[in-house]
């Protein structure tokens, strides 16, 4: 229990680091939360402090959960119940970082870095994919998520029935729910080109 309990907060802590924050400052001396929609991530990080800092800043996010995330199941094995912990746990701290008084980012990056650690391409590719997707057909990006979540666990009930990634996907759910819970209080719509209204 001590070594589960250990890992657990690495990995929070790993997944609470703000580097989409911490490097526009660092380089351009600007605040990614003033940009975009204030969301403390990658996309405004790309905002404030330019292409090659906000690349830095979501692969940093990514790997900040592939990392430990890999290291936990490839490494020291650990399986089950204590996997799953581990692996929503640098998410939760993405989505809840001491660093910015528990106001973190909405954890789509963090949790597709999970998905890399848990299965190096096999669903993250996938999730990737419906992600983008699902972007394209729906006018809300909380939608959007969701969508690519329901549709990620058909392709894990049918191609990896696998327990853990079933409860991985469930605390994502919760996570990035709430996270993105301003957007699902909204009506999505279709993309206009998919009505045939943009013509």
């Amino acid at each position: 229990m001590p070594s589960i309990l250990l890992w657990v907060l690495f990995a929070f802590f790993c997944g609470s680091l703000p580097f989409s924050v911490w490097l526009p400052k660092l380089f351009g001396r600007r605040d990614a939360r003033e940009f975009g929609d204030r969301n403390p991530g990658a996309t405004n990080a790309f905002r404030a402090g330019g292409p090659l800092v906000g690349l830095l800043a979501l692969v940093l996010d990514v790997s900040k959960a592939a990392a430990p995330v890999g290291w936990a199941y490839f490494q020291e094995g650990f399986t089950g119940w204590p996997m799953a912990l581990i692996a929503t746990a640098p998410v939760l701290g993405h989505a809840f970082s001491p660093f910015l008084r528990f106001q973190g980012g909405k954890a789509l990056a963090v949790a597709f870095g999970a998905w890399i650690g848990l299965t190096l391409w096999k669903l993250s590719i996938p999730a990737l994919l419906l992600v983008l997707v699902w972007r394209k057909v729906v006018d809300i990006d909380g939608w959007a998520v969701m969508l690519a979540l329901a549709s990620l666990l058909v392709i894990i009930l049918l191609w990896l029935p696998e327990p853990l990634f079933l409860a991985v996907l469930a605390g994502q759910v919760l996570i990035l729910g709430w996270k993105h819970r301003d957007d699902l209080r909204r009506r999505p719509h279709l993309r206009p080109r998919l009505t045939g209204r943009g013509r």
